[in-house]
């Protein structure tokens, strides 16, 4: 997928309703994330999630709007990505190098950076299977 700037369109956790939100995936070895820089004031603990993060663990089916090279709108469901060994490495990526550069830290990126893995389902399912296929073929 070589869509990186995405509208991701979520369920509202509060209204109910559709909420385009236009965003970066980041494909790492086949697989689509949406990734971010923690949230809050730098030097703050609270950290309240973004609302198209807080809409995706409130309703984690969402629709992928591509708008680039293709116009298609793709079922998916987000996986948030809790494991820290996994965060370390999608974060270490060369494809996240813009959240390296705006974090305090690489730390405080892999402990409090919103990450979701995206899972195309549906008849967007070959999708995740060609992505999947080109990164044994080499570096994504």
């Amino acid at each position: 997928m070589g869509e990186r700037t995405v509208d991701i369109v979520t369920v509202g956790r509060r209204s109910g309703r559709a909420r385009a939100t236009e965003i970066w995936t980041t494909v790492v070895a086949g697989e689509i994330y949406v990734c971010g820089t923690p949230a809050g004031t730098p030097g703050s603990i609270d950290r309240e999630p973004r609302d198209w993060l807080a809409n995706l663990l409130a309703e984690p089916r969402f629709t992928l709007r591509l708008k680039q090279s293709v116009a298609a709108e793709l079922p998916a469901r987000a996986v948030p990505v809790d494991d820290r060994a996994t965060r370390e490495r999608i974060f270490a990526a060369p494809q996240c190098a813009y959240y390296r550069e705006h974090a305090r830290s690489m730390d405080d990126l892999v402990e409090h950076g919103p990450m979701v893995h995206v899972e195309l389902v549906d008849e967007a399912r070959p999708v995740t299977d060609a992505l999947r296929a080109r990164a044994l073929d080499g570096p994504s």
